[in-house]
């Protein structure tokens, strides 16, 4: 595991199951009427709302007081979510799903790569539905660098879930997570987001997975791993992935959960679905990781790649990314992975030889591993 660049006492790990009788556990909170807040549109933090209106900077947006309705939302989502138990030489093991896509004959459901990875060679993986029903799946592909793997179950006319959209979620919007703590199948919780764009990296030296994540203090435990995280209305916006520890290694929630951004998940998903494998963009460098300043220092380039094409040189030390400020390594990889391969991207760096610069760099593409 890897400490967390913005916690000194804190340590992030991906959601290791555990097999537990099944049961039923359902966290709710009371409905409350709903309060009419203002999204600043460049931070997404909220803000009362005076007399029902907001600043040209910022947009009106309804919540409810707690959060929103988890007892309606629980009834329509849960349908859509599942629990995996994984069987191999490597390690058994549980967690959670959701399905994505559904036929007449067949379903795809996203998890979390660490969940199932003990079978990827060999091993069984088996699914239970909502309705107590289970099904052999099989892993269609996954992609360790995002922490996603898809499976395929032959069963169909299934339900969905319906698909949201992370980029538009405001810090301190309320969000509802769903999945198998423990082995606790149909267990759902409710909480905020607590931050966007953490920059997190969990799992072994050398099998790192980076997560531009939404943080969330909904309650997240050992086997919610790629269970869904839903907003307001019920639309999937994050794929459960990891949660931060105490340095003294006391398991459990704390209120630090991450979960991987839908639209950064779906491209990946798409991509397995279509070709059973995902690609990820390429910067075209290779870091210094003795660098001990603010940024991430350009060791060297890859010849031919996207950061040589738009001219940075090697020596320079990256300070932003589309605006967003990188302060390490980790975040800069973080950042770069957000995107998509083939699109543009806006680099600051401070130059070898003083001064800054901005560099328009168009992403190149690489296989995931």
């Amino acid at each position: 595991m890897k400490n967390l660049s913005t916690f000194s006492k804190v340590m992030v790990g991906f959601i290791a199951g555990a097999f537990v009788a099944g049961s039923v556990a359902v966290a709710v909170t009371p409905d409350l009427p709903p309060t009419k807040v203002c999204v600043d549109n460049r931070t997404k933090a909220l803000y009362s709302a005076t007399n029902g209106s907001c600043t040209k900077t910022r947009t009106l947006m309804e919540v409810a007081g707690s959060g929103v309705n988890v007892e309606s939302i629980a009834a329509a989502v849960s349908p859509s979510v599942v629990s995996i138990a994984v069987s191999a030489a490597a390690g058994s093991g549980s967690g959670s799903g959701v399905i994505y896509r559904t036929s007449a004959s067949s379903s795809f459901i996203i998890t979390n790569n660490h969940v199932i990875e003990s079978a990827a060679t060999a091993g069984s993986v088996r699914v239970e539905l909502n309705n107590g029903d289970y099904e052999k799946a099989t892993i269609v592909g996954r992609d360790s660098t995002y922490d996603i793997a898809v499976l395929r179950i032959e069963r169909g006319n299934l339900k969905a879930i319906t698909v949201g959209d992370s980029n538009r979620l405001a810090i301190g919007e309320p969000v509802v997570a769903f999945g198998s703590p423990l082995g606790l199948s149909g267990t759902v919780t409710s909480g905020i987001v607590s931050a966007l764009n953490r920059p997190v990296t969990a799992g072994s030296f050398g099998a790192e997975s980076f997560i531009d994540a939404i943080q969330t203090d909904a309650a997240i435990n050992p086997g919610n791993s790629g269970g869904p995280l839903v907003d307001g209305t019920g639309a999937l916006v994050g794929i459960n992935s990891a949660i931060a520890t105490l340095s003294s290694g006391t398991s459990g929630s704390i209120g630090l959960g991450f979960s991987i951004p839908i639209n950064q998940a779906k491209r990946v998903v798409d991509e397995i679905i279509a070709t059973g494998k995902s690609s990820r963009p390429f910067l075209g460098v290779n870091f210094d990781t003795s660098y001990t300043g603010l940024g991430a220092k350009v060791l060297r380039l890859v010849a031919g790649e996207a950061a040589e094409k738009a001219g940075i040189p090697a020596g320079a030390v990256i300070r932003e990314i589309e605006g967003k400020k990188i302060n390490d390594l980790i975040t800069a990889i973080v950042r770069v992975r957000s995107f998509a391969p083939g699109e543009s991207i806006k680099v600051t760096v401070d130059m070898p030889g003083g001064g800054s610069k901005t560099f328009l760099v168009v992403l190149g593409k690489a296989d995931s591993q």
